[in-house]
């Protein structure tokens, strides 16, 4: 059985705050053929940097690629053999775009200095003999704007990692509520991940989107009485109603996650029927979202697969052929015959959903690739 992180909680802010420049110690690339002009730049900087240097434009783009991930600021002159400082800077913003780059210049060559600025992102160019005043205050002002920028990433990236974390935190306490339904939540969004592949692969947005609805497509579920979301026992049709408002709830928590767009409609659609005698709006065929028809399909799948307090679970392939039985009805009929397709790898994800699930889930990869 799939287990879910009991340490996941909701977290404060507070960890993901920086002190961008607190015991920050940055390092700078000088670029110079002449070592007459690589010293004067040493004098100019000494004491407040690290500082790594190269003869030439192609031994500069070693030490960039070696230090990735230690340089915040590239100083090169233009003038030099084999490789000018602006066919150098250019290369070099493709390889690290955010570090800050600055050309020294003998002369002001308009033309050059234009190319230099749309092609290498140039932050600033300083004419020769320079001031070593006016170059220590350019350099600090560009090593700031790199620590704010790096800062902001890092905060950025943490807190979309805090993001993905709370959505799971919520889908494991919601399962939580009812010892039978425990895993359901990622369970589903296993299933509608693995449907969504087969319709739409290269679509990450989407298929991001489906694993965000799939966690949370039951969230409503917390504002249902215990005696009725545990009963052991076939509801009474005032039950059922109350039972019927979690679609809705569940689009009025969601609505109140801004980053979370319009996955609140899909997530109050996945009890709606291709016929339209599905709840809470009556829905017909495409007027249902996709990832809600996607949603729908897994969601009953898990459900008949899995022991219930008022019933035990159905066979894999009971709950296919149920699947078969209701499409054009219940289901999108072109998706569950994708799904039904799918029988021999839904059944394997069913008995392994842990490995599927890294296998298939978009925002765990996000998070490694940041």
């Amino acid at each position: 059985m799939l287990s879910i992180d009991k340490n996941l909680q909701f977290e404060g802010l507070d960890n993901f705050f920086y002190v961008a420049n607190e015991k920050m110690t940055n390092t700078i690339l000088l670029v110079d053929d002449e070592i007459n002009n690589i010293q004067l730049l040493k004098r100019a900087l000494r004491g407040k940097y690290n500082i790594l240097t190269a003869s030439q434009g192609l031994e500069g783009l070693e030490v960039l690629k070696q230090n990735l991930d230690k340089i915040s600021l590239i100083i090169s002159d233009h003038k030099m053999p084999v490789m000018e400082g602006t066919e150098f800077l250019k290369r070099a913003n493709e390889i690290a775009p955010d570090v800050i780059k600055i050309l020294l210049t003998g002369f002001t060559d308009i033309e050059i200095l234009t190319e230099a600025v749309n092609t290498c992102n140039l932050y600033q160019y300083i004419t020769k003999p320079f001031d070593p005043n006016e170059l220590s205050t350019i350099v600090a002002s560009g090593i700031e704007k790199y620590n704010l920028s790096s800062s902001r990433s890092l905060m950025l990236k943490d807190l979309q990692e805090l993001f993905h974390k709370t959505i799971k935190s919520i889908a494991a306490t919601l399962d939580a509520k009812d010892a039978y339904t425990h895993g359901h939540s990622i369970r589903v969004t296993l299933y509608s991940l693995m449907l969504a592949n087969k319709i739409k692969p290269d679509d990450e947005k989407f298929l991001e989107g489906v694993e965000i609805a799939g966690i949370l497509h039951d969230i409503g579920k917390i504002s249902i009485p215990q005696n009725v979301l545990c009963k052991p026992g076939k509801l009474t049709e005032e039950e059922f109603e109350i039972m019927k408002t979690h679609p809705v709830c569940s689009e009025k928590l969601v609505q109140n996650i801004k980053q979370l767009g319009d996955l609140s409609l899909w997530v109050k659609a996945h009890h709606e029927k291709w016929d339209g005698t599905g709840y809470p709006d009556g829905l017909k065929g495409e007027e249902i979202p996709l990832a809600s028809r996607i949603v729908a399909i897994a969601d009953t799948y898990d459900a008949m697969t899995s022991t219930r307090s008022y019933r035990n679970a159905l066979c894999h392939e009971v709950a296919m052929q149920e699947i078969a039985k209701c499409k054009g009805t219940q289901f999108d009929p072109s998706l569950a015959d994708i799904f039904i397709n799918m029988s021999d790898e839904i059944k394997q994800a069913k008995e392994n959903p842990e490995d599927f699930y890294q296998k298939y889930s978009v925002l765990q990869k996000k998070i490694a690739n940041m």
